[in-house]
Parts: structure tokens; C-alpha cells; sequence
């Protein structure tokens, strides 16, 4: 059983996303949380699976709140609920440690098999798609992240010429099956390595390990 937090400042909105999610054998909701603040405090003490994070509430921010809850390293994972209108939010969200995004009016068995995919701790989106939101707002990137490529950086000391290669593709949007087929490399043996590029650079998920490429110019937009 997945559990779920759902974080949003418009009740209707909590009552829509708790009816689909009750709908299913696999998902429950612990609960719901109008603001960031309350979303934070009720994370903390109920320790849900996944948190529904919308970006605009009142008080503190659905991207704060995201920052507040991956910081306790807690197992709990965001998913960030963002408009094509405000779609420079769901870099924000990404670089506060969420998990993946979907927009608001997604179809419903989107939403689904995104909070399922993030509970086992995969990206949300297609990679490829991941790529194409960080092409578009690369210019958020921190000022340290222009630092030169053929510099050492600490969150990739560790990785071996074959992790960094797979650390790389992982950056340019490349699914496992296209590194194994592109690499002529085993699937099971490309998952391998994802977890261990994972584990040494501290990525919490795979949209995580893309943002690392962009930061440390493994990847050029």
C-alpha cells in the first residue's frame, strides 16, 4: 500500500485528488495539508510514501515546503503539481529535491502511475522530457555550476569512467534499455550501474541524477 499526502490550498482540488486516489486497491491518503507548513509538520509525523505538492499556497510555497521535507532525508518523496503556465516552478520544485512533476490537469491514470513511480523511486516524467525542461530553464542553474567540466567535483569523485559515461546518458534523457542497447551492455548490468551512480553522487532518483549532469556540465543544453 502507497501512502499518500496531498498538499494543496484549494479544497476542491484536495477532494477531487483523495476520491481518485481512494478509488485504487494500492493507494490511501493519511491525510491532507492546505499549506506548505502544514504539509511539512504532517510529513514529518506521519511519514507518508509520497506528498502531492502543489506549487502555489498561502504561507510557505509548495518549492520550500519540497526543500524542507527532501532535507530531512526522510524516505518520503514530492511529487510537484505545476500549470503550463508556470511551468519555471517545476525546475524550482526539481532543484529542491522533488521527485518528478506533473501538470494540474494531467489525465488521471497519469497522476496515478506518477505517484506509483515515484514511490519505487522512479522519475515521474520521460527522461527525454526531463531534458527538454531543463534545456528551457538551464539559465536557473547556481553560478557554481559554471565551473569548468575538466575540474575535479566532489559528488563525482568516486564514479568510475563507466558510471560517468552512464551518468552522462543518463543526463541526455537515455532510458536503460536504450544505454544497454547503445553500450552493448546487459539490462540488469545497466541497472547496476544507475544504482551505484546514484548511491556515490547521493541522487535521490534518476530526475535527480539529470539535474547532477546539467550542474557539473557532464550534459550542454
Amino acid at each position: 500500500m502507497t501512502t499518500v499526502l496531498i498538499a494543496d490550498d484549494q479544497p476542491l482540488q484536495r477532494l477531487g485528488f483523495r476520491m481518485l486516489l481512494e478509488s485504487q486497491d494500492d493507494l490511501t491518503v493519511l491525510t491532507e495539508a492546505g499549506n506548505g507548513s502544514e504539509a511539512v509538520r504532517l510529513t514529518a509525523e506521519l511519514h507518508p510514501d509520497v506528498v502531492l505538492m502543489d506549487v502555489r499556497m498561502p504561507g510557505l510555497d509548495g518549492i520550500e515546503a519540497t526543500r524542507r521535507i527532501t532535507a530531512t532525508g526522510d524516505r518520503t518523496r514530492v511529487l510537484i503539481l505545476t500549470t503550463f503556465d508556470l511551468d519555471e516552478y517545476a525546475y524550482a520544485g526539481l532543484r529542491a529535491g522533488a521527485s518528478g512533476f506533473l501538470v494540474k490537469d494531467a489525465q488521471p491514470e497519469e497522476l496515478l502511475s506518477g505517484i506509483r513511480a515515484v514511490a519505487t523511486g522512479d522519475a515521474v516524467v520521460a527522461p527525454s522530457l526531463t531534458r527538454r525542461l531543463l534545456d528551457a530553464y538551464v539559465h536557473h542553474l547556481p553560478a557554481d555550476a559554471d565551473r569548468d567540466p575538466s575540474a575535479p567535483h566532489p559528488r563525482l569523485a568516486t564514479l568510475t569512467e563507466r558510471e560517468r559515461e552512464i551518468l552522462t546518458v543518463i543526463g541526455k534523457g537515455w532510458t536503460n534499455m536504450e544505454i544497454a542497447t547503445r553500450l552493448h551492455l546487459a539490462e540488469s548490468t545497466v541497472k547496476t550501474h544507475v544504482g551505484r551512480v546514484l548511491a556515490k553522487t547521493g541522487s535521490r532518483d534518476r530526475v535527480q541524477a539529470v539535474i547532477l549532469a546539467y550542474e557539473t556540465k557532464l550534459v550542454q543544453p
